[in-house]
């Protein structure tokens, strides 16, 4: 159903009928050519650049190869016209009988219309939030989780095996200073005077009930064991506490992970599984005894001006070597990130996908090279990063949470503008561009908020088979009977609904491909103004209408169009992961 995949193939048909040589004799590479969408709708349906791409090689002038291919298209019985433009161009108008027909495919297709095979099954592992359990999400974890959940949506659909991961940072120093925030509230819910809390640990307000519900559980035992003992209860405690609490907080964003993976089970069994990857990558050569040079700026936690046990990044494409092991025999943080993503190599994805902050820029190279070292050309790993998101109200920065101590959850943003409008205006930007999020702006009721000009749109065509229902006097609208109809849909706007449409599957394909999900947004407005300007033009001329009750066959092929309309944005809302509603009040 992606007709520019299946006019570039009809080219690539033409081009191999000219029997093109290159200087050698040879038939040229024909890879390169592309059918795509025109600038200019004017211009045409479709236009290609096969006669450029293939006039150097072929020792051929572009215009002249071009007038020649675009006569060799003019045969093709879905083509109405096919001309030269610019330096070599050859752009196409397709006959009207043509998009007639793929909407009928469209309306037989339904919400499946746009899937895609070009995933080829590919086990793909997108991870993203992976926020440190540590307290309730916020809004800088919001964009991340959005673009990730979404993102993995979309490659779903586009044919890939996608598993959707959350790593639980439940290891390390964050914990241990939870762990010691928790202890503090559970003193002070035996009545204890806590004073202020100390600088390191967690303030917010959202520890309270975890202290509450250890005095109930525990009384006074907890301060009479030794505190390495009592940490350790109160640390898995607050862990399942923070996660529960995590978990509720992104199925309010609907954001549903299918793997929860554990830091500590890489530490566990004496680090078993830590050490097993440095031992691979040992017996691959990439691992050496040796001092680092001491970085540039500021001296991250884990250097030192000792020998250490280092990963030869460098080797394989990283900007500098990265320690391992300490010299008093300690991991690094670095080592657990070699190990969990071997694990991720040895669970059988090919396609390793990082959702991160902007603020872990510095990674990508280090992933990206031991990728390299674990895996070679067998996985690709990509690192997408999400830009700061500022919260406005009128234009006016938000203030912090009281609840969380220092930022804005995410439960009262979505408290306050609902779940589609962040799912869908986090979207609205691409994630490495900054964001500004005006609590105003995504709740006002015009074309300038985009998430309502969407769901207005879709709500419009529930409402035009309502009206048809009710002025026809017919319950139910067989798919089959307006599809049978639509050959009668002729005006330049009906037709030009038909392109918006056809341009969906592209979408999703080019969209999956480039893990670029903001596409998907930008695609729905485009096809909600599309509707929206047409609907626009039954209100001046009446004969445009959708439903016209004295010509019962020709709504039912204006109906068809709406219903595959309503289709295409129902299959994107939820690719987004927002609601596609039937009515807006």
């Amino acid at each position: 159903m992606n007709i520019f995949a299946d006019f570039t193939a009809r080219v690539i048909k033409a081009v191999e009928a000219l029997d093109l040589k290159d200087k050698d004799g040879v038939s040229p590479d024909l890879s390169r050519i592309a059918v795509e969408p025109p600038r200019d709708a004017s211009h045409g349906d479709l236009a290609t650049n096969a006669a450029m791409v293939l006039a150097k090689p072929t020792g051929q002038n572009p215009r002249a190869l071009a007038e020649r291919l675009a006569l060799a298209l003019r045969d093709d019985e879905d083509v109405a016209g096919a001309e030269v433009a610019g330096p070599g161009f050859v752009n196409l108008r397709l006959k009207d009988g043509f998009w007639h027909a793929h909407l009928s495919a469209l309306l037989g297709e339904g919400r499946n219309y746009g899937r895609s095979t070009v995933g080829a099954g590919r086990k793909t592992n997108v991870e993203y939030v992976s926020a440190n359990p540590t307290g309730p999400m916020h809004v800088g974890h919001c964009r991340g989780a959005v673009v990730g959940d979404a993102l993995a949506n979309l490659m779903a659909f586009a044919g890939y095996d996608v598993t959707k991961e959350y790593v639980i940072n439940d290891a390390g120093s964050q914990i241990d200073m939870l762990g010691r925030s928790v202890i503090l509230r559970y003193r002070e819910a035996l009545g204890d005077e806590i004073g202020e809390i100390p600088a390191g640990l967690y303030p917010g307000d959202y520890l309270v009930p975890l202290g509450q519900a250890l005095a109930k559980e525990f009384g006074r035992s907890l301060l009479q064991m030794p505190d390495d003992e009592s940490l350790a209860i109160v640390k898995d405690r607050a862990i399942d506490a923070m996660m529960a609490m995590i978990r509720e907080d992104l199925a309010l964003i609907n954001v549903h992970h299918d793997v929860f993976f554990s830091e500590r089970t890489l530490h566990a069994d004496n680090a078993r599984k830590i050490r097993s990857a440095i031992n691979d990558l040992t017996l691959k050569g990439h691992i050496y005894k040796g001092k680092l040079p001491p970085p540039k700026g500021e001296k991250p936690d884990d250097w030192e001006d000792r020998e250490q046990t280092l990963f030869r990044s460098t080797a394989v494409g990283d900007d500098m070597d990265r320690a391992l092991v300490k010299s008093d025999g300690a991991f690094t943080y670095f080592a657990a990130d070699v190990a969990y993503l071997k694990d991720k190599v040895d669970r059988g994805f090919v396609d390793l996908i990082y959702v991160l902050g902007a603020d872990h820029g510095g990674y990508v190279k280090r992933l990206e090279a031991l990728a390299r070292a674990i895996a070679g050309d067998e996985v690709k790993l990509t690192v997408l990063l999400c830009n700061l998101v500022k919260l406005f109200r009128d234009g006016e920065p938000v203030r912090m949470s009281k609840r969380s101590g220092d930022f804005v959850t995410l439960r009262e943003v979505v408290e306050e503008v609902g779940r589609d409008a962040i799912r869908f205006m986090m979207l609205y930007r691409k994630s490495d561009a900054p964001l500004d999020f005006d609590f105003a702006k995504v709740t006002e009721q015009s074309k300038d908020n985009p998430v309502f000009y969407v769901q207005y749109a879709s709500a419009r065509c529930h409402s035009v088979f309502r009206q048809a229902s009710e002025q026809l006097g017919e319950a139910n609208f067989d798919r089959s009977s307006l599809a049978a109809a639509v050959d009668l849909l002729t005006d330049e706007g009906e037709l030009g609904l038909i392109r918006k449409l056809a341009e969906y599957p592209r979408l999703i394909e080019s969209a999956a491909l480039a893990l670029e999900p903001h596409r998907l947004a930008f695609y729905l407005y485009d096809l909600a103004s599309s509707l929206h300007g047409h609907w626009n033009r039954g209100t001046d001329n009446p004969d445009l209408r959708f439903v016209k009750v004295n010509d019962r066959k020709l709504t039912h092929a204006r109906l068809g169009l709406v219903q595959a309309v309503s289709d295409v944005l129902t299959s994107g809302l939820t690719l987004i992961g927002a609601a596609a509603p039937t009515e807006m009040r």
